[in-house]
């Protein structure tokens, strides 16, 4: 039986609640860096510490690159949760990897690119995680100053948030991820980590994040 992106996402969902990947709280909030209250924190970093989670995340994104971007030259993790999760997708598809530090190294070389990338040379970019995209999109800009061709983005997770899909699509860089905010919820709540009296404050929380109240 073959398995739908739809129920792919679902299984992906379920194994980041389980390993705490991905917690909610909605009635104890974590605050962001950014200063937002969250009724979720994301860190699919620990994905790589489950190797059942690690092999299925690595074959479900080359299965994405495989049916949406062809074989491209050359994949690029972005720093830091998309260096180990790109790594090994290379690995998978026996292409060379390359990865983004978030800012120029300040002393050698100043490479903001690590790795060995040409003029020309289509690349699909690797995240873990997409919140408004900014730091995404600072990757993919530092690859296209270096003459690549940005195929596009995959990313593990997305909130969804609507600045988030205004600043990719201006940046004309297509992102498909394998699993969303919306599928968590529905996942957690089949599961019970969550009740059905959190999701209203969950579901408004992804509207409005900046002015979210528990």
């Amino acid at each position: 039986m073959t398995m739908t992106p739809f129920d792919s996402a679902h299984k992906v969902a379920e194994f980041l609640l389980q390993i705490k990947a991905i917690k909610l709280q909605p009635d104890q909030p974590f605050i962001w860096a950014s200063g937002w209250k969250s009724p979720i924190y994301c860190d699919n970093r620990k994905t790589l510490s489950y190797p059942q989670i690690r092999t299925y995340i690595r074959q479900q994104f080359v299965n994405v690159i495989n049916d949406q971007f062809a074989k491209p030259d050359v994949i690029a993790g972005v720093a830091t949760g998309g260096i180990a999760q790109g790594a090994l997708v290379a690995q998978d598809l026996g292409l060379p990897f390359v990865y983004v530090r978030s800012e120029a190294k300040k002393h050698g070389l100043s490479n903001m690119v690590e790795g060995v990338v040409e003029k020309g040379q289509n690349v699909v970019v690797i995240e873990d995680l997409i919140s408004t995209g900014g730091s995404s999109l600072k990757a993919v800009s530092a690859l296209r100053e270096m003459g690549c061709n940005v195929k596009g983005m995959v990313a593990i997770f997305t909130y969804g948030f609507d600045e988030a899909t205004e600043n990719l699509k201006k940046a004309n860089c297509p992102l498909t991820t394998l699993c969303d905010y919306n599928t968590l919820i529905e996942v957690a709540l089949k599961h019970k980590y969550i009740s059905e009296n959190d999701l209203d404050s969950l579901k408004e929380w992804r509207k409005s994040p900046f002015s979210w109240k528990q």
